[in-house]
């Protein structure tokens, strides 16, 4: 099982990237498994940076790479939904029929939340989990 958490640094970011976008294409664009990938992927994080430092530089480690993480899906999804959040300037575009849902009542403003959820809020949601798992497996297996 050593050898899982010491595999080479660059092996665990391609894997991690594949499984990211993997994760986005499921969601179909929306990064909902995206952001359950953060527990396992903290869960990982913390186990492989606990072998070799103490609690507080593993914990400073696991923010940092869950930071790194994170700018992977944000880069995916700015890929994604960036071309559409061009939209927005456009004062011919067709809101009411892009496909997003209305929860903000005014088909635009409901299309800027959404676009804003997408590439910014999302990517943090996805942050927050993999500290947390991060942060409770160091309470866990580090005593």
């Amino acid at each position: 099982m050593k050898k899982f958490f010491t595999i080479h640094f660059a092996i665990a970011w391609i894997v991690y990237i594949f499984l990211d976008f993997v994760c986005i294409g499921i969601g179909m664009g929306v990064p909902v498994f995206s952001i359950m990938l953060g527990f396992p992927t903290g869960w990982y994080i913390a186990r492989r940076y606990s072998i070799t430092a103490d609690k507080n530089e593993v914990m400073k480690k696991s923010f940092l790479a869950a930071s790194a993480a994170i700018l992977v899906t944000f880069i995916f999804m700015a890929l994604i939904w960036g071309p559409s959040g061009m939209m927005i300037f456009d004062p011919q575009a067709d809101f009411e029929n892009f496909g997003h849902p209305y929860f903000l009542y005014d088909p635009h403003i409901s299309f800027v939340g959404w676009i804003v959820l997408m590439i910014v809020i999302s990517p943090f949601l996805q942050l927050l989990t993999t500290v947390f798992a991060s942060y409770v497996t160091v309470m866990k297996t580090l005593r």
